[in-house]
């Protein structure tokens, strides 16, 4: 199949599955000099009154001839599961180009141009489903330079008002305001503990409250952020602030899980060498991904760079996610090393088992909110792919309760207080333990 090489359209598969759900908002796409054989858009939810407005301007082909067959040249909406089959069509050769195939709908060939550099193209889709929008090019070596308007949408109500949000996200204005309102309520309730227990209050809790208000600051935003995109389909600056938001959220959660890990504050007013280097290893990290989450939500999988900033931001993640847990890896060695040579460090082994509920309940969040939501996302229906939205942000509201509740301001927390009676019971209990493990 030489007009349309295989491992190009596998590659786009590939694209489409590993890209999550986009807002599909109105989209603005400057493709220049462009001979890749297809290029994909934006995916959309489309219900049974379902619009496509395109507009592409500024059409240039770098060898523009009369023998050149622009039918195999121009956009068309496809399912993920019809392009399986389009594929499978491809391989088997029925086919020489996605365009002529029955399972694809066209939406405009260049063949239509005649003389013109641009056209609009107003499609009305019927069939509610899940589409990605295409451009292809069947024509070898030709490059293709234009700029591209889309706007995807669904008509709504009597009256026909315009929703820019996918079918399946339209209530996720609602979802994320919901959940700022839970995260400030939970900032009123972290100060009046640090005003009622202010003579036991660490360094820590204050940092604490900040990751809480600023969590909240970022649903917030996004939840204005796509109230603008459902009824305007743009996002009127919000995007920026949630953006910086996101920024400060991620880095301040992932050193708060440092520092906990660490029990700075908590058990010493300082941080060692090697912990410092797991900080500056993972701050600049999370610098890095919020930058490729920026240039892979607004440039959209047409872009050339796409799949590599997306590689870049798992890649990031994964490893800032791995990062975090060795300081509590460290402690918890440290605490079990310091037992069975310091008589009073006995009862802290015992009565800082807190550590180790605290690496697993990271452990818990990290894969919950990573893979599991990521697995909703893939197998849930377009239409209720709010749901994996309201898991992850579950999951993530009940790791910030476990952390607030464990490591909330206490005059006489269990993890700290130290008497003779309870080191005498602790050395016991590891005494038991030593027997036990041999």
């Amino acid at each position: 199949m030489a007009s349309l090489p295989f491992l190009s359209l596998c590659f786009f598969v590939f694209l489409s599955l590993s890209s999550s759900p986009t807002s599909a908002e109105i989209r603005v796409s400057d493709i220049r000099s462009d001979d890749r054989t297809v290029i994909p858009f934006d995916e959309f939810g489309f219900t049974h009154r379902g619009r496509l407005e395109l507009h592409v301007s500024q059409i240039s082909l770098s060898n523009p001839s009369s023998e050149l067959d622009l039918s195999k040249v121009g956009f068309f909406l496809c399912t993920r599961d019809s392009w399986l089959h389009v594929l499978q069509q491809l391989e088997e050769r029925d086919i020489t180009c996605a365009l002529g195939s029955e399972l694809i709908k066209n939406v405009y060939t260049f063949n239509s141009l005649n003389e013109a550099k641009s056209f609009d193209t107003l499609y009305n889709e019927t069939d509610a489903d899940r589409y990605t929008l295409v451009f292809a090019n069947c024509v070898l070596q030709l490059k293709v330079s234009m700029n591209v308007r889309s706007a995807m949408y669904n008509l709504e109500g009597k009256n026909g008002g315009r929703d820019y949000l996918s079918a399946g996200m339209t209530v996720l204005p609602r979802i994320y305001f919901l959940f700022s309102l839970t995260y400030f309520t939970l900032a009123g309730v972290w100060i009046y503990f640090i005003y009622k227990k202010l003579l036991t209050v660490f360094r820590i809790h204050f940092f604490m409250l900040a990751v809480l208000a600023l969590k909240a600051l970022n649903l917030l935003c996004e939840a204005e952020d796509k109230s603008y995109i459902k009824r305007t389909g743009s996002a009127h600056g919000w995007d920026v602030l949630f953006y910086i938001f996101s920024f400060l959220k991620g880095i301040t959660l992932f050193t708060l899980i440092v520092l906990i890990g660490t029990g700075w504050s908590f058990l010493k007013p300082y941080l060692q060498d090697k912990e410092k280097k797991v900080l500056m290893i993972v701050i600049p990290l999370q610098v890095v991904a919020n930058i490729a989450q920026v240039v892979t939500d607004e440039t959209g999988p047409f872009g050339q760079d796409w799949v590599t900033w997306k590689q870049v931001f798992l890649l990031v993640d994964v490893v800032c996610c791995c990062a975090v847990l060795f300081p509590i890896v460290w402690s918890i060695k440290n605490l079990r090393e310091a037992a069975r040579t310091d008589g009073k460090a006995a009862v802290n082994l015992m009565k800082l088992t807190l550590f180790r509920h605290y690496y697993i309940v990271v452990i818990c969040y990290i894969y919950f909110t990573r893979v599991v939501v990521y697995a909703l996302e893939t197998i849930t229906s377009y239409r209720y792919l709010w749901t994996s939205v309201v898991a992850g942000e579950l999951a993530t509201l009940a790791f910030y309760a476990f952390t607030g509740y464990k490591f909330r301001p206490e005059a006489h927390n269990p993890y700290f207080v130290i008497d003779d009676e309870e080191e005498e019971a602790a050395a016991e209990a590891l005494k038991l333990e030593d027997e036990f493990e041999l």
